[in-house]
C-alpha cells in the first residue's frame, strides 16, 4: 500500500502572508488540522497545523490588554510559526510514512511529485490504513500468533491455512519484546476457527488471539 493510495490529494493551502486568524478560520471551516505553506512559483516552504495556529493566540497570563493582543494576533503571518516541511514521495509505502511521523514526531506529511505538491497524509489516514489491515470490522476471522522468528515459517502457517480452504485478506507481522519470535496476525475467510484453531496448536503455535467478525 503506497501513499497515494491514502493522501488526501490536493490539499487546501495557504501563501505565507496569510494571517493566522485566517488561517485558523480556514481549518475550522475545511474540518482539517494541516495546511501546507506555499510561496512562489508553488514551492512548498512550510507546514502549519491547526495546534501552532492556536497556540499563537495571546495566553491569558500577557501582560497586553485585550485589544493590543487581538491587534498583534490580527497582524500575525503564517511565515513566523510555521515549521519546515518534512515530506514524502507519493510512491512511499505507507508503513514508511508512518515510521516518519513517529521519528519525527509530527502528525503529518506533504506528498511531493517531484517538485511538486499533490497531496497530505495524516496520522489519521495512516490510522485508518492500519485498522483495515488488521480487519476493523470486516466479516471475516482474524488470529494472532506468536511464532518463532525463522525462515520459512510464514510459508508454512499460510500453507497450512490454504489446505483448510482458508482465504487470506491479510497478513501483519510485529516485534514484540523477545526477538526469538514474531507476532502475525492473519485476517481470512473460507475456514472456521473450530477447525482453524486446533490445526495450528497441533503444530506447535501459541495462538494469541482470535476474533470472528459476523456476517
Amino acid at each position: 500500500m503506497l501513499v497515494k493510495h491514502r493522501m488526501t490529494p490536493n490539499p487546501i493551502t495557504i501563501a505565507p502572508d496569510t494571517k493566522v486568524p485566517d488561517a485558523l478560520k480556514l481549518t475550522r471551516e475545511n474540518g482539517i488540522n494541516y495546511l501546507p505553506v506555499m510561496g512562489k512559483r508553488d514551492k512548498l516552504v512550510g507546514i502549519v497545523s491547526r495546534g501552532d495556529l492556536m497556540q499563537a493566540a495571546p495566553s491569558k497570563a500577557t501582560t497586553l490588554s485585550v485589544f493590543e493582543a487581538n491587534y498583534l494576533l490580527a497582524h500575525l503571518e503564517v511565515q513566523e510559526i510555521m515549521n519546515e516541511p518534512i515530506t514524502v514521495s507519493e510512491d512511499t509505502p505507507v508503513e514508511e510514512a508512518a515510521r516518519l511521523m513517529v521519528q519525527k514526531e509530527i502528525g503529518c506529511l506533504p506528498v511531493m511529485r517531484g517538485k511538486d505538491l499533490v497531496g497530505i497524509i495524516t496520522e489519521t489516514d495512516i490510522f485508518k490504513a492500519f485498522a483495515e489491515i488488521l480487519g476493523g470490522g470486516d466479516p471475516v476471522l482474524r488470529i494472532t500468533l506468536r511464532s518463532p522468528d525463522r525462515p520459512g515459517e510464514l510459508a508454512r502457517l499460510t500453507g497450512v491455512i490454504a489446505a483448510l480452504g482458508g482465504n487470506l485478506h491479510s497478513v501483519a507481522a510485529f516485534k514484540g519484546e523477545d526477538p526469538e519470535h514474531v507476532y502475525f496476525t492473519f485476517r481470512l475467510e473460507g475456514v472456521d476457527e473450530k477447525t482453524l484453531v486446533p490445526a495450528l496448536e497441533k503444530m506447535g503455535e501459541e495462538v494469541v488471539n482470535v476474533v470472528c467478525f459476523e456476517k
